[in-house]
């Protein structure tokens, strides 16, 4: 070091500030050759390595330290309003409620205007622009694109603005279902003189020609691979299933990543008119799908036969290259010779078009993709979305005679899942024989109960070989015997054979055994593990119960061995396994399925008769008593309420059980039966789209003002019969103001009493009977003749005091009027 740089002073101290701030200056305008010239000497080649990396971070330069702690605050605002959902619009109508959040928005947009791609590359600002895109409107969201447009290259491949182009892209589909509905924005009046500012659509479209050509390197790239997918997702949604359209887009890491996040959604509205939930339905440009085709064939063209194989096992490159295999089937572009398809299966395509009956020899390569964890996901979208005769070709070749060893690998069961989904009747027959026997069983004890699960699927679907899947079923889990015909249930739903589920009963008597109470006896309800950390050999599957729902979708004759072994359980466990979230769903289906009997949903239902306030109360069993309710007729609706009132304090306890307790309405019955029968009659139909209106409960109105409407307008007009038209053409008529006045006042009395006329004319005060509901037939078949007599003589009176009062001058009456 030289000796000058080694003496300590004011001066050389002063110039070593000087340094320090000239170098933080230089950093900040990326100059890298002028800070070259004023470093001191030393190895220079250390600074320039530095300042490539800073520019590589930052390309767009760095994000002003007040700027990025306005922003700071700008994420904990919009984050609070997120979390806290729309305002409240209860308050003033002429205030918009929204009026502050829209002025603190502009505010922040207005900062960000001309900082956006350096905003985008800043770790901490791209998290908030995120948050921000959420809540743009179109006309926003246009310029926040067209101020990116031109750089996106650069953005796609950048570790954080890649996120942010992502998501820019993910909300863009709502702005161009509307743009494609006309729905455009109002552009600002300064606008204009900024120059014409293109629609969204034509921005994603220009994004797309300025990244075609570098497509293959994109692919492979860890941060430019899932904007691209998002990209893919909004030029073709109807082209991917609607469950898997998060997973296309975002891995596991990322989705975690997302959620720590907290929720990101506008903060003016709950939800905007978008893309419709089932994409086979969503409404995108036509140039759309000819873009998404141009992605297709870029690829084809610059990459060749084998660099699209070597992209299956590419961690990265894989999802991108099975969405593109997605789109390529859904446009019938995968029968061409030379597609990405005709590529992943060595050709399989194109020697099917130069010779159909030609036998084809199992390629290493697909072997290979069976087995490994990330290609065989590029295999199950080849399995499943191959053309017909391919797939056929495909299941003679690699998966017929091999699916004993292919059954219980832990990577290739998931193919022969999506594989077995497409089987013909005679291959699925051929497949149930093949895994029979010991391969069940095998199946099972390595756990993959999901091969058995799809081809019970698949016989539900074609309606063939049920009864051979269901011994395959019963040989796998070892129930040949009759005897353990009630152990169905139980050992399917803990994806245990025989053996193994009455060892763990054994196991489980041991434990209880040590816990047993100081009188010895055990406590009735079992303690569940609601958190799942410490799950047994007793816990329900998930594998388990999807098996057995798939089983209560077969015929009628052939779910009677499930739906037998569920009566022959104790109620204790049937409640148990209704307390549980995943066991809970195989009654669900039991209740819904089109196949079970409508004998035995009733029987099942009436099973619980007794129990029910022990079924309810739970979070999970107060649904499956909801579905139990909705499930029943009016006689069990009737019954099952009837059970319930000794246990109406017990409901009205619960925390979940009061809320069955509503719908019940037990007081209701108590008072009134047939009140209560006509209400559920209504609440059923109000569920249906030939409700009448007068049964629809207005904004605001209690259910029992409902109930008590829809009650008293009927016996408001019982008895009047023959009469009603006539007053309705004495009404239509001028008519007395005393008249009016005397009618009112008495349909007031009538409505406020809940009185009912006998005889069939018009009654007054004198003659007027409250009838007591429950002795009414019997007091008017006593008496019915004597009240008829009566009734006339009092309707000749009641018409002499009308004449009277109609004969009086009108100066009395209006004295009348005032008086009263």
């Amino acid at each position: 070091m030289p000796r000058e740089n080694r003496k300590r002073g004011k001066k050389h101290k002063k110039s070593k500030e000087e340094e320090y701030h000239a170098s933080n200056h230089q950093a900040e305008e990326l100059e890298p050759q002028v800070a070259e010239e004023q470093q001191p000497a030393g190895p220079s080649w250390i600074v320039r390595r530095q300042a490539e990396e800073e520019n590589k971070e930052a390309p767009f330069g760095y994000v002003d330290a007040e700027v990025k702690a306005y922003f700071r605050t700008v994420d904990l605002q919009i984050r609070d309003w997120q979390e806290q959902g729309r305002p409240d619009l209860g308050g003033d109508e002429e205030s918009d409620p929204n009026e502050d959040r829209r002025l603190f928005f502009v505010a922040a947009l207005t900062e960000m205007e001309g900082k956006e791609k350096q905003l985008a590359t800043d770790p901490d600002c791209s998290t908030v622009l995120e948050r921000m895109i959420h809540s743009m409107d179109d006309f926003v969201r246009r310029v926040f694109m067209d101020r990116l447009s031109g750089s996106f290259e650069q953005l796609v491949t950048h570790r954080f603005a890649s996120h942010v182009s992502q998501t820019l892209f993910s909300v863009a589909a709502d702005t161009i279902y509307r743009e494609s509905r006309g729905i455009l924005p109002s552009s600002p009046e300064d606008a204009n003189d900024k120059g014409e500012l293109r629609t969204l659509t034509q921005l994603v479209l220009d994004v797309c020609d300025e990244l075609l050509p570098t497509l293959s390197s994109l692919v492979l790239d860890p941060f430019a691979s899932h904007v691209i997918r998002a990209l893919l997702l909004t030029l073709a949604p109807a082209c991917f299933l609607p469950d898997a359209r998060e997973h296309a887009v975002r891995s596991k890491k990322s989705a975690a990543w997302k959620a720590r996040q907290g929720s990101m959604k506008s903060v003016f509205v709950e939800q905007q008119e978008g893309v419709s939930a089932d994409p086979k339905k969503a409404r995108v440009p036509g140039e759309f799908r000819k873009t998404a085709e141009r992605f297709v064939r870029a690829l084809r063209e610059q990459l060749g036969e084998n660099e699209v194989r070597a992209l299956a096992a590419d961690k990265v490159a894989s999802p991108v290259l099975q969405m593109l295999l997605e789109i390529e089937a859904e446009y019938d572009m995968a029968e061409e010779a030379g597609s990405l398809m005709d590529s992943a299966l060595v050709g399989m395509i194109s020697s099917l078009k130069q010779n159909p009956d030609a036998e084809h020899e199992p390629s290493d390569y697909l072997n290979t993709l069976l087995r490994d964890p990330t290609a065989s996901h590029l295999l199950e979208t080849l399995a499943r979305r191959a053309p017909t005769p391919v797939f056929a070709v495909l299941w003679a070749t690699y998966f017929a005679g091999k699916l004993a060893r292919l059954a219980v690998h832990p990577v290739a069961n998931f193919v022969v899942q999506k594989a077995v989904a497409r089987l013909s009747g005679g291959e699925l027959g051929r497949a149930s024989a093949e895994l029979s026997g010991e391969v069940a069983r095998k199946v099972v004890k390595a756990g993959r109960v999901g091969v058995l699960q799809a081809l019970v699927d698949r016989a539900a679907v074609v309606r063939e070989y049920e009864e051979e899947v269901v011994d395959v079923v019963r040989s796998a889990f070892g129930l040949v015997d009759p005897g353990d015909s009630n152990l169905v249930v139980p050992c399917i739903l803990r994806a245990l054979d025989v053996e193994d589920y009455k060892a763990a009963l054994v196991v489980r008597a041991e434990q209880d055994a040590r816990h047993e109470d100081k009188d010895g006896e055990r406590p009735r309800k079992r303690a569940r593990r609601d958190t799942g950390k410490e799950e047994g050999a007793m816990e329900p599957r998930v594998q388990g119960a999807l098996l057995l729902q798939s089983l209560l979708r077969l015929s009628s004759p052939h779910n009677e061995f499930v739906l037998n072994s569920l009566q022959s359980l104790t109620m204790d466990e049937q409640i148990e396994i209704a307390h549980h979230p995943t066991s809970s769903r195989v009654l669900d289906v039991l209740l819904s399925s089109p196949t079970v009997p409508a004998k035995l949903k009733r029987k099942f239902v009436l099973s619980f008769m007794g129990r029910f306030h022990e079924l309810v109360d739970d979070r999970i069993g107060s649904r499956v008593g909801e579905r139990c309710w909705a499930a029943a007729d009016g006689y069990m609706k009737e019954k099952i309420a009837r059970s319930l009132m000794p246990h109406e304090h017990f409901l009205a306890g619960s925390f979940y059980g009061k809320f069955f307790a509503r719908v019940l309405n037990l007081q209701l019955l108590k008072r009134d039966p047939d009140r209560w029968k006509d209400a559920q009659t209504s609440a059923g139909a109000s569920t249906s789209a030939t409700a009448p209106p007068a049964v629809q409960p207005a904004k605001g109105m209690l259910k029992a003002d409902v109930d008590t409407q829809s009650k008293q307008e009927p016996v408001a007009d019982a008895g009047n019969g023959d009469e009603k038209p006539k007053k309705r053409k004495r009404k239509a008529q001028k008519e007395d103001e005393i008249d009016v006045l005397f009618e009112s006042t008495l349909g007031r009395k009538v409505k406020k009493s809940e009185l009912k006329p006998v005889g069939g004319g018009d009654v007054d005060g004198k003659t007027r009977v409250e009838v007591d509901k429950d002795e009414e037939p019997a007091r008017a078949g006593k008496k019915g003749k004597k009240r008829k007599g009566e009734m006339k003589n009092e309707d000749k009176d009641l018409r002499d005091v009308l004449g009277a009062i109609k004969a009086a001058p009108k100066d009395d009456g209006g004295k009348g009027k005032k008086g009263r």
